[in-house]
């Protein structure tokens, strides 16, 4: 409890002396983070318990949820001609209907596929730039902390979140098979609410247009970064869709199992984020993107093992053997957060501030690109040769990352301007 005193009184005291421009987007991040523990997080258990999806439907779930992360390039580039800030205001807008449709109503499968759909485009849209915004307020001799600090607030919140959602399954008041769906009902007015916060911000900043950049930044000085986000688009999609599922569909776990597991990751979170921007800064992004790539590998080695036991009912589906799933979903969930590492490697080797933005948003359109990919194959994996295989062969890729670690040779110095688009 006295951490968690000293981390809301550091919290306090950061808030005090920042500007109004960092407060805005610190509450951005809040409810953004709010937002998404109240949809993306639990979108697993609502596809079983309100369309009963089975392992190969699920993979195929992530072609209109992913497809958004390829698109999104084009569509920030066509809409160039608006600043970063209202970009991410349309971004709230989509999000905001996709997910309160959903919440109204519980239409056809193909339907809900369009609303999902729309729902990600926003939320796709907004990712890279929310990114790029913090990347742009924050010092260049605090870079890690600053970063380590967004994830931390966000990790926090989203901490709070889950315990609403947990308490409300738990408790019987929200429920994915009842005729409305107060929880995403929810999420769609927290997108509602960083809409109004965009706009101030946006008027706080008085930036309303930039110079159009209608362009794809592909340059053969970021190709470690390019492979570092394609990793990431298999490693995220093993940890969003086939790691949960290993809870959902081999151990029958609800949604407020996950829910509190989410409260126990991002409890840990809390403290680890910000310790990981700090070490950042103290040992360099090259120490870091070792630890990154041993990490996955050593995770995914231990999901397989985990779900090959599971299979051949080796290993107990309750005590120790359920503890060990829980255990390994929470690691998990840190060594995802290792993805600061990746944006500030590619802050300390960019050419101009101006690639900052582009960069991100290709970087997601290639890991999206080989997430639907991935989806699709570990769909079809899962069903005919067991679940176990997908963890093994992402823990085998995940050696690729080591070799950028070692290949890795970052600048001591970058002085890239800094401005807020």
């Amino acid at each position: 409890m006295q951490k968690i005193r000293r981390w809301g009184q550091g919290y306090i005291a950061q808030m005090r002396v920042m500007d109004t421009a960092m407060k805005l987007y610190i509450s951005i991040l809040i409810f953004t983070a709010i937002g998404l523990a109240f949809s993306n997080n639990v979108v697993s258990n609502y596809f079983k318990d309100a369309y009963q999806v089975d392992a190969y439907q699920r993979g195929l779930i992530e072609f209109p949820r992913e497809i958004p992360g390829i698109i999104s390039i084009f569509v920030i580039a066509g809409l160039s001609f608006l600043s970063d800030l209202r970009i991410s205001m349309i971004a709230q807008i989509l999000s905001a209907i996709g997910i309160i449709v959903l919440g109204v109503t519980t239409p056809s499968f193909n339907m809900m596929l369009l609303f999902i759909f729309i729902n990600s485009m926003g939320m796709h849209l907004f990712f890279p730039l929310q990114d790029s915004i913090g990347l742009a307020l924050a010092e260049k001799d605090k870079m890690g902390v600053r970063m380590g600090q967004y994830k931390g607030i966000f990790t926090g919140f989203q901490m709070l979140a889950s315990v609403f959602v947990f308490i409300g399954f738990k408790k019987g008041f929200l429920s994915f098979v009842s005729p409305v769906k107060w929880l995403f009902l929810l999420a769609g007015a927290s997108a509602i609410v960083v809409f109004y916060l965009m706009l101030k911000l946006d008027r706080h900043m008085q930036v309303s247009h930039h110079q159009p950049k209608l362009k794809v930044v592909f340059r053969k000085q970021y190709s470690l970064y390019y492979i570092l986000v394609v990793m990431f688009g298999v490693q995220k999609q093993i940890m969003m869709v086939y790691g949960p599922w290993v809870l959902i569909e081999l151990l029958n776990k609800q949604a407020d199992t996950l829910a509190i597991l989410t409260i126990i990751s991002s409890f840990v979170g809390i403290f680890f984020i910000p310790a990981l921007g700090r070490w950042l800064d103290r040992y360099g992004v090259k120490k870091l993107l070792y630890a990154d790539a041993l990490s996955f590998i050593g995770v995914y080695l231990l999901y397989g093992l985990l779900s090959a036991g599971y299979v051949s009912d080796s290993l107990p589906k309750v005590g120790i053997g359920v503890l060990l799933a829980y255990g390994l979903f929470i690691i998990d969930r840190m060594s995802t957060q290792m993805s600061i590492v990746r944006t500030v490697y590619l802050k300390t080797i960019v050419l101009s501030a101006s690639d900052i933005t582009p960069t991100l948003t290709l970087g997601q359109s290639m890991d999206h690109f080989v997430s639907i990919l991935c989806a699709y194959l570990g769909g079809i994996v899962w069903v005919s040769w067991g679940p176990q295989y997908i963890f093994f062969l992402a823990a085998g890729l995940s050696v690729v990352n080591l070799l950028v670690a070692i290949a890795v040779k970052v600048p001591v110095n970058n002085d890239a301007d800094e401005v807020i688009q």
